[in-house]
């Protein structure tokens, strides 16, 4: 290449050299240049340069080594406890679900004057914590203290670092025991009946504290409450006692809801065929071989509790893929396709089963209440952040619901089946209340496939649908029900007795 260049610089002053000097021209220095070639001075100049573009500076080499060294997302030691992402704090008729209205727990929202009121409250419910302890285990409360204090560094590890650096380590550590004992003493109150009146709360402040206890910013590193159940509890007792709580949450079905087959049905259930999850959950043996895998926090228990991992394939790609319309619960139910609520409170749990003429789509029952919005919003958001389980489990969900979820005529019909237990308000808030949680969501691709092509298909099937319409038109009370078979049964008079009067006749003649 050097070589290259000078040669052209020779080239360049021996043409010069025998070129007459004129007045027109570029001047370099002292000398003039006229009537040389743009194109073969440019070329020249294009090589140096193409030369110097492949050195590389210090600088740039640190910048490509950092790009070479940085670490994949969401392969932190142990899982963080993140703010509320910012596209969904950007809605906002959500904002609110992300606040706490009465308590305050961990870094996020401590100290704010609006809820400085319960303070005094953790301060009871760490001291009744404490003596519950002391006689359980003989452990002092300056015992207690002391273990939360020697998982100061760790539980600070849970946040991240611009969370946690206006407070010193005292400061973090009397927060977390306070934060700490309070949960615990909470969740037992609410747990043993008996304990209830220790709370000495209002009943609005005990509800609004289970709305606050999981919200995504106000969770605190399952470390702490995992060091002082120690404490207190025998093995496995702690967890159960949370596991209880989170499920008494979600009322079963009421049984005047249904028809008497389905009561019945329920009764015996209740009898005979208890679900361990709903009286006393005990730990699985996989849970309980775990103890140094510990949750992240309770919301993350409460979403273990609502989707199974196993329902939805791993990954997904939103590529490609059949394409599946839908269609609202009232559109499919005149088409064939009937209800059912499952027996499970497992969001994930979705069934279709295709008969004849017609099928039956099962979803699991859910309570909607004043603070359903805030849970299954922070459920999203929680799913939304690196570090936690990529099938969007709760947001497949909603999105599911919110595709058969239109108008008031859709609750209505899956109220009617016990699939949506409305203690909100009218049918039509439920159907705002699911069409605004579902704003802007992205589903797992593969999430309930299955279910959707089944329902797709039956939908196409043209047979099936004027069956389903058929019924609908001429059977849609069950008064129709009875007209009809009414109507067959004389039918099936009139005809014996023709053909018995034809008997008659013939056996009737005189023979030949």
């Amino acid at each position: 290449m050097h070589m290259l260049m000078l040669n052209n610089f020779t080239y360049y002053k021996e043409k010069m050299d025998k070129q007459p000097a004129r007045e027109e021209g570029w001047n370099v220095g002292s000398e003039k240049f006229a009537d040389i070639n743009p194109e073969e001075w440019s070329i020249t100049l294009h090589q140096e340069s193409y030369s110097n573009s492949h050195e590389i500076s210090e600088k740039e080499r640190k910048w490509l080594s950092s790009v070479e060294n940085y670490p994949a997302i969401g392969s932190s030691e142990k899982p963080k406890i993140y703010m509320v992402p910012k596209m969904h704090r950007e809605i906002e008729s959500n904002v609110r679900c992300y606040e706490p209205l009465v308590v305050a727990l961990g870094p996020f929202h401590h100290g704010k004057s609006k809820l400085q009121p319960m303070e005094k409250y953790k301060v009871l419910l760490a001291n009744q914590f404490a003596k519950e302890s002391s006689k359980a285990k003989s452990v002092s409360i300056d015992a207690l203290y002391t273990r939360v204090k020697d998982i100061v560094p760790s539980a600070r590890d849970c946040y991240a670092e611009d969370i946690t650096k206006y407070y010193s380590d005292v400061e973090f550590a009397k927060m977390m025991f306070l934060d700490g004992c309070f949960i615990l003493q909470y969740i037992y109150c609410l747990v043993n009946s008996k304990s209830y009146k220790q709370l000495q709360m209002k009943s609005h402040d005990i509800a609004f504290i289970r709305r606050d206890l999981f919200l995504l910013e106000n969770q605190l590193p399952f470390e702490v409450l995992h060091v002082l159940m120690s404490c207190r509890f025998k093995k496995d007792e702690g967890m159960r006692m949370i596991k209880t709580f989170i499920l008494s949450a979600h009322a079963k079905p009421d049984l005047q809801n249904h028809g008497i087959i389905q009561s019945v049905k329920y009764l015996f259930l209740d009898f005979f065929g208890k679900n361990s999850e709903e009286e006393e959950p005990s730990l699985t043996q996989e849970e309980s071989s775990k103890n140094d895998q510990l949750p992240a926090h309770l919301l993350e228990i409460l979403r273990t509790q609502l989707i199974d991992p196993n329902a939805f394939s791993g990954g997904g790609c939103y590529l490609r893929g059949e394409w599946c319309s839908y269609r609202s619960a009232s559109e499919l139910s005149r088409a064939g396709i009937h209800f059912e609520c499952g027996k499970k409170r497992c969001l994930s749990d979705i069934k279709f089963n295709s008969f004849r003429f017609s099928a039956l789509l099962t979803l699991p029952p859910i309570t909607i209440d004043d603070s359903t919005k805030s849970e299954l919003l922070n459920l999203v958001a929680y799913e939304a952040c690196p570090d936690t389980p990529d099938d969007f489990g709760v947001t497949s969900y909603l999105c599911m619901m919110d595709s058969l979820i239109d108008h008031a005529e859709d609750v209505k019909e899956l109220r009617s089946k016990g699939i949506l237990l409305n203690f909100l308000g009218s049918d039509q808030e439920v159907a705002n209340l699911f069409n605004e949680i579902a704003t802007d969501l992205v589903p797992n691709p593969h999430a309930f496939i299955d279910v959707k092509h089944k329902i797709e298909n039956h939908y196409n099937d043209k047979g099936k649908v004027w069956v389903a319409e058929w019924k609908n038109t001429h059977f849609d009370s069950p008064w129709t029900v009875v007209a009809f078979i009414a109507a067959i049964f004389l039918i099936l008079l009139q005809v014996a007795d023709t053909v018995l009067a034809g008997f008659q006749v013939k056996f009737a003649e005189p023979p030949n």
